[in-house]
């Protein structure tokens, strides 16, 4: 952190400096904006080194008597700073281009410098210093040269020793290091610089080769496409790789960071098909845009398509127009009203077997469609109400279709492959996004350019965003169960681990023991091992569990004793070195554990008969362990519980994840789901385990519990229900209902409680109190069952369950 450079004219500058701090605020005005030192050397482009200055502030800035300053590396005893004295000053909004020495190689010169030095600088690490003064620096450590206060700014590049916060990468003869993110200062040089090729600017805006700020032509004049010509009537441009020149346009938006660039649309030249935009955006890739909103301007370059996460992926693409040069014809024009969105067709996408990116759009059909036909233009949502929380990286789901699938909570439930939710919106700002849950609204008018983006498709790139009102979403409480009742719960509690802060078993303790009410049986998915993610081979997980356990009596919850197998290493999938495994918490004071021992990561559970009934060879154990179907997946893990004398079986599971998968906004469609196979697989070898069960007793009571990454209409849950002896409970709920998992603004559900049909009495709670909210926990709301386990016997049934009833009453 570095004190401020006086403002020319500013008579006290001198009192100023002098009572500057050691530590003071990061520069409001002039930094270092780039560091070049291969000038001149072999492979060089440019025949000399340089460093810019930069002015980020509103009003000039003097540089008369302070300097530029180099130190190598790693400076020794004898090492001395080198000094470039500097005059002149910087206006605001742009830079000032010191030349230092020069090289033998190179073929390019520099433009006309603001100052020359001769230090000779590395080209691949070292330290530059913007000083108050020109007497050298002294300090030659990191912490020295912080409490110096007559250094304005300092990066570090390479292996420099002298640097703020860490150095940014090594450098070359063709690298330099530049700010990154429209000149931020957050006195660390790595966040802060980054390394590309050299692009010295001087006072004048003159570039190597260059002039100073080319004026526009004599008569500048639109050239012969317009931009519903680069945009077309499919989603990919059908000048794809063709240099435009003149393209006419009014600037609707601007981003200085990120994917930089600039938005513009047609005004003058529409045409009559819906199917074309009329907007695009303009990428300006390391350098930020110079227009402004509301400049007309007249922009040539090349037609690319953009497919976010890489060519090799499913996503679609967003056109844009690349290496563009700009002509401004006139500024403070009106910016085009912005299209109101409404009325997005219920049909998601075209789904033709293969890709759609050739077929004409058809925008009154297909919601995705309908945004494609958007795509660059400047668009209006109005009271935009969340369906998908708003994350850490400024974005947040909407929907434009109010009534679509909408649950109690405020979201839009997933009920189907043919059920995409069209209405579907991501906003994404650059700004600060307000922390937003499900079923809060952003009122009135949310504006920004549509676009389309990784993780989540058609976004609206938000420039103002409407007020946000909460809708004060409450976490859920489930209800008490009865002393006759067992309740068996399951909880992702995502790669959970000893490492993770207290506050997070706090709050997954809170889960358990107020929103759950303290199950008798709770089947964990995502418990990690001793040392989490770093992978060193230890696989147990005592001490997780312990640290859990220890969090839920602090809490006010029983003392769960836990059973759970310790994986091989790294054969279970997941976080790479995590180990994560299924396990089970239980009640001692409300339910037995039958422990027979045996069971390892590699001995498969056995049902066996015993005294005429349904066993476990070992318990727990895992289910079919060595099946390829588990390869790189977790495991499911048997126990036997015995519950007022009843057995019951209870598995936890937490199938293969859905990496691998298509987008379901992708250019293919209908999306490849090829995680499915594996997850049939994992049915099908857990289904059989429970015929195991009935083939010997008909009669019994079993729980399948976990995140089975999939959804209830999936062929994955059709395998294990399609013959009606086992029930997915989430089918109990409403249709709009069953959801425990918020991707992409679609309430969905992952995690199941599947159950023998001979267990009758129960009831059943999908508790909310993760997936809908910003501040998680969990990324998974947890679910409960209470249930009477059968006797095995229908008639015995009537009349146990009948006397639990009486007592059930006395209690009360």
């Amino acid at each position: 952190m570095r004190p401020t450079l006086p403002v020319v004219g500013t008579a006290v500058a001198a009192l100023v400096l002098a009572a500057a701090p050691a530590v003071a605020a990061p520069s409001t005005d002039a930094l270092i904006s780039e560091v070049y030192g291969g000038g001149g050397n072999s492979g060089a482009t440019l025949t000399q080194d340089f460093v810019e200055l930069a002015n980020k502030g509103a009003t000039p800035v003097a540089l008369d008597g302070f300097s530029v300053q180099y130190i190598s590396a790693s400076p020794g005893a004898s090492t001395q700073w080198g000094v470039t004295p500097l005059t002149g000053s910087i206006a605001p909004g742009k830079t000032f281009l010191v030349a230092e020495a020069k090289g033998t190689g190179g073929t390019v010169e520099l433009p006309a410098p603001d100052a020359t030095g001769t230090l000779a600088m590395s080209a691949t690490g070292g330290t530059i210093a913007l000083v108050s003064g020109t007497a050298a620096l002294t300090c030659k450590t990191a912490a020295d040269c912080a409490a110096e206060p007559r250094i304005k700014d300092l990066v570090g590049y390479g292996t420099a020793a002298v640097r703020e916060g860490t150095a940014t990468g090594a450098l070359s003869n063709t690298t330099s290091a530049s700010r990154a993110t429209g000149l931020a200062d957050t006195d660390n040089n790595s966040a802060d610089f980054a390394a590309g090729t050299p692009s010295p600017t001087n006072s004048q805006g003159e570039t190597p080769g260059g002039d100073p700020d080319p004026g526009p032509d004599p008569d500048p004049t639109p050239g012969d496409k317009r931009i519903h010509d680069i945009q077309g009537v499919t989603r990919i441009s059908p000048l794809v790789g063709q240099k435009v020149t003149n393209v006419p346009g009014v600037v609707t938006g601007t981003r200085a960071s990120g994917d930089r660039g600039f938005w513009i649309q047609d005004v003058t030249g529409q045409d009559s098909d819906p199917r074309t935009s009329e907007g695009v955006f303009v990428y300006t890739a390391g350098s930020a845009p110079t227009v402004a909103v509301g400049d007309s301007v007249l922009v040539s370059g090349t037609i690319a398509e953009y497919r976010p996460g890489g060519e090799t992926g499913s996503n679609q693409t967003l056109t844009e127009i690349t290496t563009p040069t700009t002509v401004t014809l006139s500024k403070g024009n009106p910016v085009p009203a912005p299209v109101v969105v409404k009325n997005v067709p219920a049909g998601y996408l075209p789904a033709p077997g293969g890709s759609i990116e050739q077929l004409p759009l058809e925008p009154a059909k297909y919601g995705l469609d309908y945004f494609e036909s958007l795509e660059g233009t400047l668009v209006q949502v109005d009271d935009a109400r969340v369906v998908g929380p708003s994350n850490t990286f400024g974005e947040v789901w909407v929907t434009v279709d109010p009534d679509q699938n909408r649950n109690q909570r405020g979201g839009t439930t997933y009920t189907g492959y043919d059920q995409q939710n069209s209405g579907r919106l991501k906003i994404k700002t650059a700004g600060a996004l307000p922390s937003s849950n499900v079923g809060d609204v952003f009122t009135g008018a949310t504006v920004g350019a549509i676009e389309y983006t990784n993780f989540g498709g058609y976004t609206l790139a938000a420039l103002s965003l409407g007020t946000h009102a909460s809708s004060n979403l409450q976490r859920e409480i489930t209800a008490q169960q009865k002393e006759s009742e067992l309740s068996v719960a399951t909880y992702n509690v995502e790669n959970l681990d000893p490492s993770d802060p207290q506050e997070k078993f706090d709050r997954l303790a809170e889960g358990v023991t107020t929103n759950l009410r303290s199950p008798d049986v709770v089947v964990l998915e995502e418990i990690q091992d001793n040392n989490g993610a770093t992978n060193d081979g230890v696989v147990a997980a005592d001490q997780t569990l312990q640290k859990f356990s220890d969090a839920i009596v602090a809490k006010g919850g029983p003392r769960y004793q836990w059973r759970q197998i310790d994986p091989e290493n790294l054969k279970d999938g997941g976080e790479p070195g995590g180990n994560i495994r299924v396990g089970f918490f239980f009640n001692p004071q409300r339910v037995s554990f039958v422990d027979r021992p045996g069971g390892d990561s590699k001995t498969p559970v056995q049902v066996v008969k015993k005294n005429g009934r349904a066993a476990l060879s070992v318990s727990p154990g895992r289910i079919d362990p060595l099946n390829d179907a588990w390869a790189n997946s977790r495991k499911p893990l048997a126990g036997e519980f015995k519950f007022r004398g009843r057995t019951v079986f209870v598995v936890a599971n937490h199938f293969n994840s859905k990496g691998g998968d298509e987008a379901i906004h992708g250019r293919n469609q209908p999306p490849s789901r090829s995680s499915e196979v594996q997850r049939a697989k994992q049915a099908a070898a857990l289904k059989a385990f429970t015929e195991q069960i009935r083939a010997i007793d008909r009669g019994s009571n079993v729980v399948l519990a976990g995140d089975l990454n999939d959804y209830q209409f999936s062929p994955a849950l059709k395998t294990l229900t399609g013959d009606g002896n086992l029930r997915a409970l989430i089918e109990t709920l409403p249709v709009n209902e069953r959801y425990s998992y918020v991707f992409e603004g679609n309430s969905q559900t992952l995690d199941h409680l599947v159950m023998s049909k001979n267990i009758t009495r129960f009831s059943y709670d999908v508790v909310h109190v993760n997936a809908e909210f910003a501040d998680q926990a969990s990324d998974h709301d947890p679910q409960i069952v209470r249930a009477r386990p059968s006797t095995g016997d229908a008639n015995v049934d009537k009349v146990v369950f009948a006397l639990e009833d009486i007592l059930d009453c006395l209690k009360k």
